[in-house]
């Protein structure tokens, strides 16, 4: 018996009210479960609104789409894909609604009606998965900005998904703690989760698995890291950068040393150089 996918849209469209165009305009796509999925585009592309109707928090005005096989067309139906599908938005103070971190990563399995034991029970895995245990006394406005977004993360790892959509949730944090984040993302992923990462930073971006790149509400170029980033001129057409690693691929190529176009990260461009040497 086949798996059925995580994800599945079929002429996708969403139009906000009043708007002239559509911000999700005829999209396909298939995510299977497990992957680890990224979606770019520069600003008012549509990748947010695309995470919140994969999440049911805004039903389609034309198409479809599916979350692990059950269609999202009305409110009964949304409700139901977000048991099993949790969003993680890009500022974590409009996720919490809590006095103390442990109240905070309890209220979503509240809302679920999970029993009381088992809250405490998920409360306390999630925040131990996320390294936030020692805080669970805590305010949460006395939190940096990671140490916020990982309580968000745990609240959403409470409620027990099998999707996690991360809606450009590292763009507000410093390097590290954008490393911090996606990296939480990434050991998620390893143990069964399926992550649908939203971000405009391309170094976070090379490290998906596949990629949809989204422009004016459409799907412009769709693959493997590699696939979309050695298309360089037409990535930047669509407003986006390169990894900093592809393009000095390009630059060395230009003068005349061979290494390989689709480097994307510094440990590929490493073993390129030691090959060379």
């Amino acid at each position: 018996m086949s798996q059925v996918n995580a994800v599945e849209a079929v002429g996708l469209c969403y139009c906000y009210d009043g708007a002239e165009k559509p911000a999700v305009d005829n999209i396909d796509i298939t995510i299977e479960q497990g992957e680890f999925v990224g979606i770019l585009g520069r600003n008012g592309s549509g990748k947010s609104t695309l995470g919140k109707l994969i999440n049911g928090l805004y039903l389609p005005t034309g198409g479809s789409i599916s979350v692990y096989g059950k269609p999202v067309t009305n409110e009964d139906e949304a409700y139901q894909a977000r048991k099993s599908c949790g969003m993680v938005f890009q500022d974590p103070d409009n996720q919490m609604v809590a006095t103390i971190v442990e109240e905070d990563v309890a209220f979503g399995c509240e809302n679920l009606g999970v029993p009381s034991a088992e809250i405490r029970e998920r409360v306390a895995h999630a925040l131990e998965t996320v390294g936030m245990s020692e805080y669970a006394m805590t305010a949460p406005h006395m939190l940096s900005g990671g140490q916020k977004q990982r309580v968000a993360i745990a609240g959403v790892i409470a409620m027990k998904p099998r999707l996690i959509i991360f809606d450009e949730s590292t763009s507000m944090l410093d390097p590290s703690g954008r490393q911090t984040i996606f990296e939480l993302a990434r050991q998620l992923n390893k143990s069964g989760t399926t992550v649908v990462w939203i971000t405009h930073f391309m170094e976070e971006a090379a490290l998906c698995e596949k990629l949809y790149v989204i422009d004016s509400g459409r799907i412009a170029l769709m693959g493997t890291p590699k696939d979309v980033f050695t298309q360089r001129e037409q990535v930047r057409q669509l407003g986006l950068d390169v990894p900093d690693m592809t393009e000095l691929a390009a630059m060395l190529i230009s003068n005349g040393i061979s290494v390989r176009p689709d480097v994307l990260t510094i440990d590929e461009m490493e073993v390129e150089l030691c090959r060379l040497a």
